[in-house]
């Protein structure tokens, strides 16, 4: 496999660390991140669901925690003393424990999560600041004594303010 050595870019660039970071992180093997598999579906316009593969897993020993911009899902299997007793000709579920981590994009939050059938459901949703999403403001064209009023233009708040 090809190696790229992105260092020289770093120091001519600005801001673009993280998409540096995660093409290197391409290049390098992700055997330690192949359990448990999942997908990742978009559901909305803001919405969108992870639904992982977690047999043999109870609720209970599922941990599921957002921290700013990462999702980190935890998974520890609770030994019972029934397994000890047992004697396994083939064992391929697996029951070993994981940690997965998701980052999310800016003001993505966790809207709930549940288990159904051996998937873990977890919905995710967007919900941009009132303060951060585009404002329409009515300009007022005045020509002589009356005023015309121009509907649907897109005026930045900060360029009125500062004129």
């Amino acid at each position: 496999m090809r190696h790229f050595d992105f260092s020289p870019l770093y120091r001519s660039t600005v801001g673009f660390d993280r998409l540096f970071t995660m093409l290197d992180s391409l290049g390098q093997p992700e055997s330690a991140q192949a359990y448990p598999p999942y997908n990742i579906e978009r559901t909305g316009e803001s919405s969108y669901r992870i639904t992982m593969a977690v047999a043999g897993f109870d609720q209970n020993e599922i941990e599921i925690e957002a921290h700013r911009n990462q999702l980190t899902i935890k998974g520890t299997k609770i030994t019972e003393e029934t397994d000890a007793e047992k004697e396994f000709l083939y064992r391929g579920i697996a029951s070993r424990a994981f940690e997965r981590r998701f980052h999310l994009a800016d003001h993505v939050e966790v809207a709930g999560a549940s288990l159904k059938n051996g998937l873990l459901h977890i919905d995710l949703k967007r919900e941009i600041p009132e303060e951060l999403k585009p404002r329409k403001i009515n300009v007022t064209a005045v020509s002589g004594d009356t005023a015309q009023s121009i509907d649907a233009k897109t005026v930045d708040a900060k360029a009125i303010s500062s004129n």
